[in-house]
């Protein structure tokens, strides 16, 4: 299916479902992805056929880029509600990622201090003590925990290398409330398996996972673009009601987007 690449390093503003008016910074190429996820969801595509022939943006153009832009929003609108890392893949993995959030702070206090600074990560770079580090500087630490069985993990979330849940929750809890969760819930179905994770199986184990870490937030979604793989199916607005409610009965704040 047609899916989406954004441009670099600064795209929109877009209107967010999540975050309001946001103008997003992509630490990644424009023709393609790098990621250490491969998530069966992604709005981007798959990494396999989205390899990229052009280098990263440097540090310097990230910042000549957002200054000139925010320069021209502060005259001519519309004021970001937000400045958000995401894009064409993880933002951590760019090698001089904890010093654009200082650079990307510096800006914002400088045209739009009222703005938040978020980051959309998926929680993989989190034992680089400096990306850490950074993380704990921005507005918005949004780190992607989809659930927390292996199996379900590497059927839609793909992972590269050795990727241990177990020892991203406990990364996760050092953030002592300063972090974000984002889980997307759907249905449908991969290579005729059901991929459905709405239910008590998948949820009830997530949730006691979300108790240790203790999160300022958790952001429940679900499928709003077209995905590559096409038998993928939105969570009904009923589940992702249900899961709310069960993540608030455990005295955690939950927002949903349908």
């Amino acid at each position: 299916m047609p899916t989406i690449l954004y441009q670099s390093p600064i795209f929109g503003p877009v209107k967010s479902r999540r975050l309001g008016v946001s103008l997003g910074i992509n630490l990644m190429p424009a023709d393609g992805k790098i990621c250490s996820f491969d998530c069966i969801y992604c709005e981007c595509g798959r990494n396999s056929t989205h390899r990229t022939n052009k280098r990263r943006p440097t540090r310097e153009e990230v910042r000549v880029a957002l200054s000139s832009r925010l320069e021209k929003m502060k005259s001519e609108g519309p004021e970001p509600n937000v400045l958000t890392f995401a894009g064409n893949g993880e933002p951590t993995l760019h090698p001089d990622f904890p010093a654009i959030v200082d650079d990307v702070i510096a800006l914002r206090d400088r045209f739009f201090p009222d703005a938040k600074v978020s980051v959309l990560s998926n929680a993989t770079r989190l034992s680089d003590p400096e990306v850490f580090k950074a993380l704990l500087k921005v507005d918005n630490n949004i780190q992607k925990l989809d659930t927390v069985d292996p199996e379900y993990i590497r059927l839609l979330n793909c992972p590269a290398g050795n990727y241990n849940v177990e020892s991203v929750i406990d990364a996760l809890c050092e953030f002592k409330g300063h972090v974000i969760i984002q889980t997307i819930f759907l249905s449908g179905t991969l290579d005729g398996r059901d991929m459905d994770n709405t239910a008590d199986h998948y949820v009830l184990p997530w949730i006691e996972a979300l108790k240790r870490i203790a999160p300022s937030m958790v952001m429940i979604y679900t499928i709003d673009r077209e995905t590559p793989v096409s038998t993928l199916r939105k969570a009904s607005r009923e589940s992702l009601n249900r899961i709310s409610s069960l993540l608030e009965q455990n005295g955690l704040i939950a927002q949903v987007s349908y």
